[in-house]
Parts: structure tokens; sequence; C-alpha cells
């Protein structure tokens, strides 16, 4: 059977105001984020759902506890796998810093993109075996939602024009023969609110994602 997963990003943080880079850093959903949360709960409750997961950090472990507690779930199980991608070294930088300590873009400690995506794909198979069928929020974060939407589309989340807002919702449809996600909806149609002001494009708080 066809499991479903939509792909929620965590609401904002401290950092993602600031535009640090948080990575692995465990960094709390600030009150906007909360509010975010709720915002995209709300509109994930014109849909039916079986479960709710999420990454083992807080600011989206959060986040998906917001969701779940809307739809009357379980609180979400955590899955390392849909961890943010570690930036080794530039985690808690600005752009700005990041640009001056590593012109060269050779940032020690930070996971490549192949390795984001074939831990997040693994992960992401484990949940469609187990919730086979289902429909399942999955919350996480910018990187891993990227990498996920270029893999099954390439060039629809171009990294300087298209944005993953925080409490942004993207649906797939998981393909077990080929092992992948299948995009359905880049910000599914559940997402028809205009952007709130306070808002941040994914590529504005991230600057490392416009680069390798």
């Amino acid at each position: 059977m066809t499991t479903h997963l939509y792909l929620v990003r965590h609401g904002e943080t401290d950092w993602n105001a600031e535009r640090r880079i948080q990575g692995s850093t465990d960094i709390p959903l600030n009150d906007t984020g909360r509010q975010q949360a709720r915002a995209a709960a709300e509109l994930l409750a014109r849909r039916s759902f079986d479960a709710v997961v999420a990454s083992p950090l807080s600011r989206a472990f959060e986040t998906g506890s917001v969701i779940a507690e809307r739809l009357g779930l379980p609180v979400p199980t955590a899955y390392p796998g849909l961890a943010e991608r570690a930036y080794g070294d530039a985690e808690g930088l600005t752009d700005d810093e990041v640009l001056a300590q590593y012109p060269h873009d050779a940032i020690p400690g930070r996971e490549s993109k192949s390795a984001l995506l074939a831990r997040v794909t693994e992960t992401l198979g484990e949940i469609a075996v187990r919730f086979d069928g289902g429909v399942i929020v999955v919350a996480t974060h910018g990187a891993v939602i990227r990498s996920v939407v270029n893999a099954a589309a390439p060039g629809t989340a171009d990294r300087r024009h298209t944005p993953i807002r925080n409490g942004s919702i993207h649906s797939f449809r998981w393909d077990p023969e080929r092992f992948h996600a299948e995009l359905v909806r880049f910000d599914d149609p559940v997402e028809e609110l205009p952007e709130a002001p306070e808002s941040e494009a994914f590529d504005e708080q991230n600057p490392l994602e416009q680069r390798n």
C-alpha cells in the first residue's frame, strides 16, 4: 500500500531570527516558532493522519508535538535520521562570519549532501514500512526537506530562489520499489494562508544551503 508523508519544517528559533547556522545544535523554538507550529497544525487538521514522527532536535520535536496534539495523535516518535544536516564548525556562526572564516567553503565537520540524503532516505523508508499505507506527518528541518525534494524532483527547490519557510508543508508518496520519496506537492495545497511577515526564507536563515 502507498504511504503518504507530509514533511513539515519546524518553527522559528532565535538562531533562525539571527540567521545563525543551527545544524545539529539543539536550539528550541521561540514564541514565533510556536505560533508557526500551531498554524501548521491547523492547516494539517484539514486532513486525516495516522501518526506524527519527528527529528529528535527540540525545535522539530516540539513542532511535531504541537501538531500531534492538535490532530489527536500520540506524542511523536523521534527518529535520529530526521535530524538537521550537521554543519560542523560553522554552527552558531552568522553568514558574514561563515564567509570570513571559510571563504573557500571548506568547513570542518560538515556533513555532505550525499550523506544527508542517504540517511534521510533510509529513515523515510523505515517510517514507510512501519506505517505501511498510512498518512504520516514528519516534523523535520529545512536542509532535510530540500534534499528530499531535490532528489524527487531535481530543480524544484532551487537553493537561491525557492524558500522553505518555517512551518511549511511538503507532501510525498513513498515508492517502495524504487526506495524513493515521490514529490506530490511542494508547499502542499493545505498551505494556502499568506506568508506571515515574520517568516524568513530558509535560504536567508541558512546561507550555507546556497553553498555546498
